[in-house]
């Protein structure tokens, strides 16, 4: 039967079944990719790929679920031979003064945070395995050894359906898997969930950032880091670790930037908290930086800071306010 429009009902119907499928499967190429943009674009080429191969489907042999995983894994390595991994700095260089120049990452592809607006559909037990940490782990990962640590450790596929998916062997899935498991040890990222303050105690830590951050007060914003807190700035290669190196860095902000500042809550990666910060510019504000934390029961042990248009376009973010904070 045909609709008004040319299509069938038959391909209504497949529609409504493959759209379910379009939320979990955007965490998935952004596990994969490490971008938000880049995963987007990912799965509207999987669910193009998926409609031309509608026919092709056979339900006796596979999920629906499986066979889109198959597609959109197909995708992703097929993106990741041109583009290969996006690192962030302090998996690249060693860590620098903080007072140093700044050194710009020329050429290099940055990890990028994903709105929690993109994930609003996500599995709630699967939200850690998109915390920036395990993003940054995964990327020194090869394209193959992601898919099968993702595929098998955090979507639960089984081995044949790994194996299936990434078109391969069980053996080769298993040494995959195997290695995968490995260099994400030594990246520091324990494979079990680890424990972690509630998203209202992580949203609180940060409240209270803000409010010293508003008030300029290095002092206490200190007291809220950990001893070892770690903060990036890509594109910067800049980096460092310590207590009294944030410190350091905040005081020449604050004089470089200025003392005026309005700054909008925002959550990424599956409930980090952070926030976009605009900084006094003439009569309004203008965007300046987007700062995303990790917060531990202990205290924000990093903050990942981009400063990247693509990233404050993905988050929405306007690039001024007004006086009032409003966008202008």
């Amino acid at each position: 039967m045909e609709t008004e429009r040319g299509v069938t009902t038959g391909e209504q119907s497949f529609d409504r079944r493959i759209e379910p499928f379009r939320t979990e499967l955007l965490a998935y190429c952004y596990r994969m990719l490490g971008s938000a943009h880049d995963a987007e674009d990912l799965v509207q080429d999987t669910y193009l790929r998926a409609w031309r191969a509608r026919a092709q489907y056979d339900e006796t042999r596979s999920s629906l679920r499986t066979w889109l995983y198959r597609i959109a894994t197909n995708v992703c390595l097929t993106a990741l031979e041109v583009r290969g991994r996006r690192p962030l700095p302090s998996g690249l260089v060693a860590a620098a003064d903080p007072l140093g120049p700044f050194v710009r990452g020329e050429h290099a592809a940055w990890l990028q945070p994903v709105p929690d607006s993109l994930l609003n559909a996500a599995d709630p037990a699967d939200r850690g395995t998109l915390r920036l940490a395990f993003a940054a782990a995964l990327q020194h990962l090869s394209a193959r050894q992601r898919g099968a640590l993702i595929l098998r450790d955090v979507l639960s596929f089984s081995g044949a359906e790994t194996a299936d998916i990434l078109g391969t062997t069980l053996v080769s899935v298993n040494s995959s898997l195997q290695r995968a498991r490995a260099r994400v040890k030594e990246a520091g990222v324990p494979q079990e969930r680890v424990s972690e303050p509630s998203e209202s105690e992580q949203r609180a830590w940060v409240e209270r950032y803000m409010k010293a951050f508003e008030l300029a007060d290095v002092e206490g914003l200190k007291q809220l880091l950990t001893d070892d807190v770690i903060m990036e700035m890509p594109p910067m290669l800049n980096w460092f670790a310590g207590r009294g190196n944030y410190g350091l860095f905040m005081g020449w902000v604050f004089t470089a930037a200025g003392k005026d500042w309005q700054l909008k809550e925002v959550t990424a990666n599956g409930g980090q908290p952070g926030f976009a910060a605009y900084r006094r510019d003439g009569d309004g504000y203008a965007m300046h930086t987007l700062q995303i934390f990790t917060v531990t029961h202990q205290g924000i042990a990093r903050n990942s800071v981009f400063q990247d248009p693509d990233v404050f376009a993905t988050f929405g973010l306007a690039a001024r306010l007004d006086a009032q904070g409003r966008p202008s």
